[in-house]
């Protein structure tokens, strides 16, 4: 099935085929949700069936928009679809943009919508199709883990914790 996500041609907003956005490097919209528990956070770790960063610890839910979607709606529906969290008004903290490698000849480069769910008592059921693994991690331990072993992480959640902490963390980032 073909995705028609929102890039920009030649300066102008337009539909474009998810892996041929990638592959042209095109700058493109997407959306980011961090799940927070307490000052711990959800990462799934992507299944390896996906075109590009399969295997590699991201946050929560990372995606694109389709064309004309709303990014909270993109933002509720891919965590329905990824990990099964329903439920869960994501609240927007911020836009960032920021362009990454991603291997295999793609390159991300996002202008990135970024909601926040906090909640204690969230159930995952992760989509195999979409995450082979989740895990709670505090904000302090990913920081010496990306250290340890960034290349089991994904280009934009290091980006993320490196330049956003703060507009996307606040008061969590210790």
């Amino acid at each position: 099935m073909e995705i028609l996500i929102p890039a920009w041609v030649d300066g102008t907003l337009r539909p474009v085929e998810k892996l041929q956005t990638h592959l042209r490097g095109l700058r493109h919209k997407a959306v980011s949700v961090f799940v927070m528990r307490d000052d711990e956070t959800l990462l799934q770790r992507r299944a390896l069936e996906k075109y590009h960063t399969p295997g590699l610890w991201a946050n929560a839910c990372c995606t694109h928009p389709e064309w004309g979607e709303a990014g909270l709606a993109c933002a509720i529906r891919r965590l329905d679809e990824e990990l099964g969290i329903s439920g869960q008004v994501p609240v927007y903290r911020d836009t960032v943009e920021y362009r990454a490698d991603v291997g295999g000849d793609m390159v991300e480069h996002e202008v990135v919508e970024i909601f926040m769910v906090q909640a204690n008592d969230i159930f995952v059921i992760a989509n195999p199709e979409e995450v082979m693994d989740h895990r709670w991690v505090s904000l302090q331990n990913l920081t010496s883990e990306i250290a340890a072993k960034p290349q089991d992480f994904t280009p934009w959640l290091k980006i993320y914790l490196d330049q956003h902490a703060t507009k996307i963390f606040g008061d969590h980032t210790g």
